[in-house]
């Protein structure tokens, strides 16, 4: 028997319970392989991984700095076709209150409407997707 998967709208506010993060803006894009989290500041220092999360812009900015020694590097072809090679690092998730595993790439994205997308990869066979909604996992949290 298929388990019931939830319906998540085209965007939402998810928390990040390991990066001190709550009610952060994502879009949902089943268009992208792979999640991204805009993060500032990357710097790899001595096998380490040195970054902020989101920047002083968001309001959810906590200038909290992150190190991550597990890490790895993802070749992400861009909306443009272009490939680059960017971080990607494992945490954790809290959608329809509910915590998952999640690879994000660590990507400036301060030219982004949403300082998370969410793609695909995480998705699969565990939402579906209706465009028309919005905020279905917050909503229920409040």
């Amino acid at each position: 028997m298929e388990k019931k998967k939830e319906i998540i709208g085209r965007t939402d506010k998810v928390d990040f319970p390991l990066l001190e993060l709550s009610g952060i803006d994502a879009k949902i894009d089943t268009g992208a392989y792979t999640s991204s989290i805009h993060c500032v500041d990357i710097r790899e220092i001595d096998q380490t991984l040195h970054c902020s999360f989101l920047d002083a812009t968001h309001p959810e900015y906590n200038g909290k700095k992150f190190t991550f020694e597990n890490y790895d590097m993802s070749a992400v072809k861009s909306n443009k076709g272009k490939v680059e090679m960017r971080y990607a690092i494992r945490t954790q998730i809290v959608v329809f209150n509910k915590t998952y595993p999640i690879t994000f790439t660590l990507s400036p994205r301060d030219d982004m409407r949403f300082p998370v997308l969410i793609g695909r990869k995480f998705l699969s066979g565990k939402f579906l997707v209706d465009p028309q909604l919005e905020n279905q996992s917050y909503n229920q949290k409040l």
